[in-house]
């Protein structure tokens, strides 16, 4: 096991109940998301024109960065090589994937978050009008040109050669952090959910364990919306979060997780499993 999935992830908890990372591929990616949450308020996310939302690979690319802000004092700064960054995600480093973290990177660099009274300040105590992203700085410099004459001499070396990446996290997410509005998940339970779905699944369930709750009903089409999914119909959110249900309940997140119908309505409720 990689040691980076052992350390626990400490997040945000205003960003993590609310919806920012695509779960499906759809053919509206490039248009603004819009949610409104219950409690009230609109919260929006807006891609850089010519850019699309957020994905699935962008999703584990902010656990990563959360994972290592951790150790990386206060000031919102994280250095890292490529390399090791995708080695700790477990994924494969190759020129594919070394485009594939630029380009994560940069998204989480120019996608707006826009809150309407949606994301909650901890240190203001109240939902807060607010326009911000992920990270507000991203660099990314290749090694030095003596480095590089090297590298030839060394052929594992040259194939591992991305650069070192400097970013800087939102002083939005990080007041939040210092003030403890956070969740915290388990970063081995996390690598070990083979579903996108269900790696948002159990960001979203922390939020409601971090409120108190054993047990949480919600809405399947208030669910769908938050995570976000882009399937509306019963059957087809059910075919999309069964596969991963089943995941959660076999990694001891959850006991239990169904999706029942009461008349007219659809709900999902979940059995938070206690922690060891």
């Amino acid at each position: 096991m990689r040691k980076s999935a052992t350390r626990p992830v400490v997040l945000d908890r205003s960003i993590e109940a609310l919806p920012l990372f695509r779960l499906s591929d759809s053919s509206d990616s490039d248009a603004a998301l819009t949610y409104e949450p219950s409690t009230g308020g609109r919260w929006r996310v807006l891609p850089a024109p010519g850019d699309r939302l957020p994905g699935t690979f962008d999703q584990d690319v902010y656990v990563e960065i959360l994972h290592r802000y951790a150790t990386a004092g206060g000031d919102g700064v994280v250095h890292f090589t490529l390399h090791a960054f995708l080695r700790s995600m477990g994924r494969r480093v190759d020129g594919r994937t070394y485009e594939q973290l630029r380009g994560a990177l940069g998204r989480l660099h120019r996608t707006v978050l826009e809150s309407t009274q949606a994301y909650f300040a901890a240190p203001a105590g109240r939902n807060i009008d607010a326009r911000f992203t992920i990270l507000t700085s991203v660099a990314i410099d290749r090694r030095r040109s003596t480095d590089r004459e090297q590298l030839p001499l060394f052929e594992a070396v040259a194939a591992a050669e991305p650069g070192d990446a400097r970013v800087t996290l939102s002083p939005v997410l990080r007041a939040n952090l210092r003030a403890g509005h956070t969740i915290t998940l388990s970063g081995a339970a996390y690598a070990a959910l083979a579903s996108p779905t269900a790696r948002r699944l159990y960001r979203l369930l922390e939020v409601a364990r971090a409120d108190g709750r054993v047990a949480w009903r919600v809405a399947l089409d208030a669910l769908a919306g938050q995570l976000p999914l882009s399937q509306r119909y019963p059957s087809h959110l059910h075919r999309v979060l069964q596969p991963a249900h089943d995941l959660l309940v076999g990694a001891g997140i959850v006991r239990d997780a169904v999706i029942r119908q009461h008349q007219r309505d659809w709900f999902v409720d979940y059995v938070l499993a206690s922690r060891t």
